[in-house]
């Protein structure tokens, strides 16, 4: 028992250099491979620390090893540009001026409901609110209001249409029935709830519509029987 003690011991302090040097950013907004490094870490430090059999030194070695690679990684991604985005990945727009970009959403392996879902832990709960949305290379989420963004944000928008899907939840929790945005399409000349990437409906009547391809349209919808919310 003293011995697996002991080993735990040297491999948390020889952990606790190594994170130390390896910086700030290590313990807070990683990059993919401090991400992959990390857990590397973390697995070759439970070998030694669980089974007394394997020497000590292993364990140490292997971490040592992993902090050079590290940091080789790290000067490659510091001074050889070219490499930069291949190593470390690049931001994403995931939204512009025209509204959606749904390629760049599939292509970090999100949907509309992510995006909504980020916007709203941003403090962003419109989509017509904002001029840019993007995410960074690292995960974190960042968004470029619009000067008036606030006046924009009346009521909580419900997502109704999802990728040319209704959201059957949703809906029920408007009060508002599928023929009555099915209309809504019509009028605006879209064949079918297939063809829309997004549409969101707020308690005001302003309905956030944007058809797959299309630059975003904001409506004002007036709702039967004065439903609001």
């Amino acid at each position: 028992m003293a011995l697996i003690i002991i080993r735990t011991a040297v491999i948390f302090l020889t952990l606790l250099i190594v994170m130390r040097l390896m910086g700030k950013r290590q313990i807070g907004e990683m990059q993919p491979f401090e991400l992959v490094i990390t857990l590397l870490i973390a697995e070759l430090a439970c070998i030694p620390m669980a089974d007394a059999s394997i020497p000590l030194l292993y364990g140490v070695v292997s971490v040592l090893s992993i902090y050079v690679l590290h940091e080789i990684v790290t000067l490659i991604d510091l001074k050889v540009k070219g490499l930069k985005s291949f190593i470390s990945g690049k931001p994403s727009v995931v939204v512009n001026k025209d509204g959606i970009d749904d390629y760049q959403l599939k292509k970090n392996s999100l949907d509309v409901s992510d995006l909504i879902e980020s916007l709203r832990s941003a403090g962003y709960f419109s989509l017509d609110s904002i001029d840019y949305a993007l995410y960074e290379a690292n995960g974190t989420f960042s968004a470029l209001p619009k000067q008036d963004y606030e006046a924009r944000q009346n009521s909580l928008p419900f997502l109704i249409i999802d990728n040319g899907k209704f959201n059957g939840k949703n809906l029920s929790l408007t009060g508002l029935t599928r023929s009555f945005f099915e209309g809504i399409l019509k009028e605006q000349r879209i064949a079918s709830e297939k063809k829309v990437l997004v549409l969101t409906a707020d308690g005001t009547g302003k309905i956030y519509l944007q058809a797959k391809g299309e630059r975003y349209r904001t409506i004002q919808a007036q709702y039967p029987e004065g439903i609001t919310w």
